[in-house]
């Protein structure tokens, strides 16, 4: 009795200890599911020297950029795909549609928990508002980059991807839309943008600040868009947007760009006017015309930071004009890109800009 006794709590005591380690390995494991999608950039990029600027972006494949980090298998299980190998000043709607068409393919078919994209900086912030606009899923979709190459003497390229895979695997970033991690920091995509021209700390959201904090391996939310909860556009099947072009306004500024822009037909036209949105007499009177051929106009504003609004100087509504409220000129482009696949009225557009 005693012999069955001891063969009984010996079998026991084996199944708690198996028991015990296999739910030591599963909370040690990582559970969060996260894919990489490389597209180049400065975080990819390779020079000859390490205290030296000049560099080439995207030489470094995906494989060799996550073997560069092996820390990141410690916050998920992640694996790289190369979407394209560009610096980000030749990032293109191609791309674009291609990225949006694989994330939502990714969450679609449940391939992952989150998306990290590695990007140049020049363009991030477009590419992550045209995904913002586009990914149909509440998971976590992250752009990183870095503002030295991976040759350079502290580059900055490893610490933001191991955050970024970090952001993309917190349970807490489900829902606060498609956002940057840069410098310790995280941007709503809406709202970024790229204000210095080499320092690592380029990104920033002039209007709201960053939307987390990244330290000592967590991520901190603070708050969230409003805006980043309207129904996404569905972009399936499409090969291009229609164009739309920036013309930049100036003391003096003369009508050629926007009569040369509106003779070449495009679909619609974004002014980056000074103060609110404004042009001078001979400029207005060109965007004028070209609202009245078809082509949509955005007003927005050159200065960086603010609303450009209705009825202050300009009665938008007499001249079939719409505003980017505070969208900066290269994301009100977006906007509009996207506003034209539904609708071509200038109300529904203004209703779009207000909305998203």
């Amino acid at each position: 009795m005693k012999k069955v006794l001891a063969i009984v709590f010996g079998v026991m005591f084996t199944f708690q200890i198996q028991a015990q380690t296999k739910a030591t390995q599963s909370a040690d494991a990582p559970q969060s599911r996260v894919i990489i999608l490389a597209t180049g950039g400065t975080i990819a990029g390779s020079g000859e020297s390490s205290t030296k600027a000049a560099y080439t972006a995207g030489k470094v494949p995906v494989d060799d950029l996550l073997n560069a980090v092996p820390q990141i298998h410690d916050l998920a299980k992640v694996k790289g795909e190369q979407i394209a190998q560009i610096g980000s000043q030749d990032m293109n709607i191609e791309t674009w549609l291609k990225l949006s068409e694989r994330i939502n393919e990714i969450f679609d078919n449940n391939e992952a928990d989150g998306v990290v994209i590695t990007h140049g900086t020049d363009t991030q912030e477009e590419t992550a508002y045209f995904l913002e606009l586009t990914v149909h899923s509440d998971k976590p979709v992250v752009l990183v980059g870095a503002m030295r190459p991976s040759t350079a003497m502290s580059q900055d390229g490893n610490r933001n991807l191991l955050d970024a895979v970090m952001v993309a695997a917190s349970p807490n970033s489900q829902g606060i839309g498609v956002v940057t991690a840069m410098n310790e920091a995280v941007f709503a995509a809406r709202d970024v943008t790229k204000t210095v021209t080499t320092n690592i700390a380029t990104f920033q959201s002039r209007n709201f600040g960053p939307i987390g904090l990244i330290y000592d391996g967590k991520v901190s939310y603070y708050y969230k868009s409003l805006r980043s909860s309207a129904p996404k556009f569905n972009i399936k099947g499409l090969k291009k947007l229609p164009q739309v072009e920036i013309i930049y306004g100036y003391a003096d500024a003369s009508a050629i760009t926007v009569k040369a822009v509106r003779d070449a037909k495009v679909d619609g036209i974004v002014y980056a006017g000074m103060g609110n949105g404004n042009f001078n007499a001979q400029v207005g009177a060109e965007l004028e015309a070209a609202a009245k051929s078809g082509i949509a106009v955005c007003r927005a504003a050159r200065a960086g930071a603010g609303r450009v609004t209705l009825f202050n100087e300009v009665d938008d509504q007499a001249l079939g004009f719409v505003v980017a409220d505070d969208l900066n000129p290269q994301k009100a482009r977006i906007l509009l890109m996207l506003a034209l696949t539904r609708t071509k009225d200038a109300n529904a557009i203004q209703d779009i800009f207000f909305k998203y």
